[in-house]
């Protein structure tokens, strides 16, 4: 078997020693070993696999969006993998240079505190349309806060001339240190705020 001990994420980053505190995201976080986040799509057809994928790769995957603001992905950013791998890659040094932390692990603090554990769903009772609160799946905790991470940094790059690997890294420290100034975490809070009205 190869030796996986000397894998390091873009040759810089040792994942051994990444903590996952919330006990909820733990099997839903995954951190495995491998030099270039990429695992051209083997994933996407076995159910709830996503679970097995890097996470620093379903961040790229995520931010693989169509840049206009209240756009929905057209499918223009496909192809563009590579660009992003280089954008995260950056975006992490400069986590590593502002805070002097590992960005892994910064990036693992920022999806905790901005994933919901509460939501809403309709349900439809007697004709009638009643929002109800409802608690979280793992899987789709970590694809929240991925996509409240993404769509922060969407928006804040918009019509914006500073680079989007700035605006990634600061979202994440903001996120990671449970800023209130920080969208994805506000994105929770509302969300949250809103499932316990519908309790």
């Amino acid at each position: 078997m190869a030796e996986t001990k000397n894998l390091l994420l873009f040759r810089k980053w040792d994942l051994s020693n990444i903590e996952v505190v919330d006990p909820g995201l733990k099997t839903a976080i995954s951190l495995r070993k491998q030099i270039l986040p990429y695992t051209f799509g083997r994933s996407a057809l076995k159910r709830f696999n996503k679970a097995e994928v890097n996470i620093v790769e379903r961040l790229i995957n995520k931010s693989m969006h169509f840049g206009k603001k209240y756009a929905k992905n057209t499918g223009r950013m496909t192809g563009k993998k590579t660009k992003l791998i280089n954008t995260v890659k950056t975006a992490f040094e400069i986590i590593e240079l502002k805070t002097g932390q590992h960005p892994v692990q910064v990036l693992v603090k920022a999806i905790e505190f901005s994933a919901p554990t509460e939501d809403t769903t309709r349900i439809v009772y007697g004709g009638t349309t009643y929002h109800v609160s409802v608690d979280v799946a793992p899987i789709r905790r970590v694809d929240m806060a991925l996509k409240f991470i993404a769509d922060s940094v969407k928006e804040a790059t918009f019509s914006n001339p500073k680079p989007i690997e700035e605006h990634l890294a600061e979202q994440l420290i903001l996120a990671a240190n449970n800023d209130s100034s920080s969208p994805s975490v506000k994105k929770r809070h509302e969300l949250e705020r809103i499932a316990q009205a519908s309790r």
